[in-house]
């Protein structure tokens, strides 16, 4: 349900980095949730595992980008306060 979601909300209108970074990090926030659900079917489970590792692998891109920092501090929604939010190390934070 949630890649449906993220699906819909992203066919609406023009993504833009400060939109997909949350996004992302709330499609690992359910994968990480479901995979260690006993009660899905193993392969299921082993599919949420798959999923996970392909999202960190794009996700871990952004730290080589100064681009992703930028729009997060400059989106008036988020500035800092999204790193803090998602337990950023505080020197990590002043760097953005």
């Amino acid at each position: 349900q949630v890649f449906k979601d993220a699906m819909t909300y992203f066919s609406r209108s023009t993504p833009n980095l400060a939109t997909v970074i949350p996004a992302i990090d709330h499609i690992d926030e359910m994968l990480t949730s479901h995979q260690s659900n006993q009660s899905l079917n193993g392969a299921v489970r082993a599919a949420l595992s798959l999923g996970k590792k392909t999202l960190d692998r794009y996700y871990s891109l952004t730290d080589s980008s100064d681009v992703y920092r930028v729009a997060m501090v400059l989106h008036p929604h988020h500035k800092l306060s999204y790193f803090r939010n998602a337990g950023w190390d505080l020197e990590w934070i002043q760097t953005a």
